[in-house]
C-alpha cells in the first residue's frame, strides 16, 4: 500500500486497525476500517488494503463469507501484489472443508440418565463401627537441641572436608640419586588424583623458595616435580631436611629435625658409602590418602643393612636405568634406614689389574733367569 498519498489521520487509523487485529480485537478493527471503506473504493490500493485488513478481521471473528466476498472484490485492484494477496486468501477460505471420518473420533456415552450412587442406597461398603478414641501420647518431657549430635555431624563434615582438600596432595614421592662419590640429587614428585597442582603443593613450592632451597619446578602430566641439581652430598641431604620440615609446618605439625648422614671412604679402587636416614614421623597422623615414599637409585637390597618399620624393595630398571630401592613411610612412628655399598671406580681397578699384569710379567721373567735361559737378546 502506498503511504505517500495518505492522510495522516487515515495512516493513524490503519496503524490502529491492525494493531487492534493483533491484539485480538476484531469488532474494534472493523468499526475502525469500514467508514475507510467506503470512502476509497477497491480499486484503489489504499481501498485493497483496507479490504484485506477488513477480511483477516473477519476470518478471527469466523465469518468467512463476508471475509471471501471482500477479497473477490479486490479482482478489480489495480496494483497487481494486492490483487494476488487477495487471490490467495480468497482460496484459503473457499477451499473445500474435508471431512473426518467417524472411527477417527470416540463418542462418550451419556450418563445423565444413570442413577448415582446416592440414590441406590449409599456405599456398597459396609461401615466401619468407630471405636474408642487412641489415648493420648504419654508426655516425654521438654525438647532439647540435639547438641551430641550436631557436634558429631560437624566433626564428621570436617574429617570429609579434610579428606577431600588433602587427598590430592599427601601422595609424595622423593628420591636420592647417587650420581657420583659425594655427589647427590634430590627430587620430589606430588601427585594429585586430577593431576593438577593442589593449594597445597603451590604453598610447599612457595615455602621451598622462600627457604632458598635450589629447587626448580617441572609440571608433568600426572604431577608436580621438584628437582634440584647434582649437588654435595651434604647440601643434598640438607634440602631433604628443610623439605621434610617445609612440609610439616604447613601441615601445622611440630617433627623434630631428620637425622641425615652420609660417611664415604675411598679405597682407591671404590669408595664405600654408608647412609643412615632417621625420620621420626610420631607427631604425624596416619591418613589412608597418605602416601610417602624415598627412593634410592642406583641401590640394590643387598646394601639395606636396616629398614623399619617398613621393609625396603628394590624396583627393576628398565631401559638402560639401574635398580632402584623403594622404601616407603609410615607415619606416626620412627623410620630409618641404613645403607652400605661399594661404589667402584674404574680408574682404580684399571690401575690394579695393570699393576698385577707388570709383577706377573716380571715373575715370569724372574723364573726364566733361575731356568738358565738367560736374557733375550737381539741376532747376531
Amino acid at each position: 500500500m502506498e503511504q505517500r498519498s495518505l492522510d495522516p489521520a487515515v495512516a493513524a487509523l490503519l496503524t490502529e486497525a491492525r494493531t487492534a487485529i493483533e491484539r485480538g480485537e476484531y469488532g474494534h478493527s472493523l468499526r475502525l476500517l469500514e467508514p475507510l471503506a467506503e470512502r476509497y473504493p477497491p480499486a484503489g490500493p489504499i481501498g485493497a488494503g483496507v479490504r484485506l485488513l477488513m477480511a483477516t478481521a473477519l476470518m478471527g471473528m469466523g465469518e468467512s463469507e463476508r471475509a471471501a466476498a471482500c477479497c473477490r472484490s479486490l479482482q478489480i485492484c489495480v496494483d497487481p501484489t494486492l490483487r494476488a494477496k487477495a487471490r490467495e486468501l480468497q482460496q484459503v477460505l473457499e477451499a473445500p472443508a474435508l471431512r473426518r471420518p467417524r472411527q477417527w473420533s470416540l463418542t462418550l456415552p451419556d450418563l445423565s440418565g444413570g442413577a448415582s450412587l446416592e440414590s441406590t442406597g449409599g456405599s456398597p461398603m459396609r461401615r466401619r463401627r468407630q471405636g474408642p478414641p487412641p489415648p493420648p501420647p504419654p508426655p516425654v518431657g521438654e525438647t532439647r537441641s540435639p547438641v551430641g549430635f550436631a557436634a558429631l555431624a560437624l566433626l564428621v563434615l570436617t574429617l570429609l572436608l579434610l579428606a577431600s582438600l588433602l587427598g590430592g596432595c599427601l601422595q609424595v614421592r622423593s628420591e636420592l640419586v647417587f650420581e657420583g662419590p659425594g655427589r647427590l640429587q634430590l627430587t620430589h614428585e606430588l601427585r594429585s588424583p586430577s593431576g593438577r597442582p593442589t593449594p597445597w603443593q603451590e604453598r610447599f613450592e612457595q615455602a621451598l623458595r622462600r627457604a632458598a632451597l635450589p629447587f626448580r619446578s617441572e609440571e608433568q602430566p600426572q604431577g608436580q616435580r621438584l628437582s634440584t641439581p647434582v649437588l654435595p652430598a651434604s647440601e643434598t641431604l640438607e634440602a631433604l631436611s628443610q623439605s621434610v620440615l617445609q612440609a610439616a609446618a604447613l601441615a601445622d605439625v611440630q617433627l623434630p629435625p631428620p637425622d641425615l648422614s652420609l660417611r664415604e671412604t675411598n679405597w682407591l679402587v671404590g669408595v664405600h658409602q654408608q647412609l643412615s636416614l632417621d625420620l621420626d614421623l610420631e607427631a604425624l597422623d596416619p591418613l589412608p590418602a597418605l602416601s610417602l615414599e624415598l627412593r634410592l637409585r642406583p641401590v640394590q637390597a643387598r646394601a639395606v643393612r636396616l629398614a623399619s618399620p617398613e621393609p625396603a624393595r628394590t624396583l627393576p630398571g628398565g631401559h638402560g636405568r639401574p635398580a632402584t630401592l623403594a622404601w616407603p613411610l609410615r607415619p606416626g612412628t620412627r623410620n630409618r634406614l641404613q645403607l652400605s655399598c661399594w661404589r667402584w671406580s674404574p680408574v682404580g681397578l684399571g690401575g690394579v689389574l695393570i699393576g698385577l699384569g707388570l709383577a706377573l710379567v716380571l715373575l715370569l721373567q724372574r723364573i726364566r733367569l733361575r731356568l738358565g735361559f738367560g736374557l733375550p737378546q737381539l741376532p747376531a
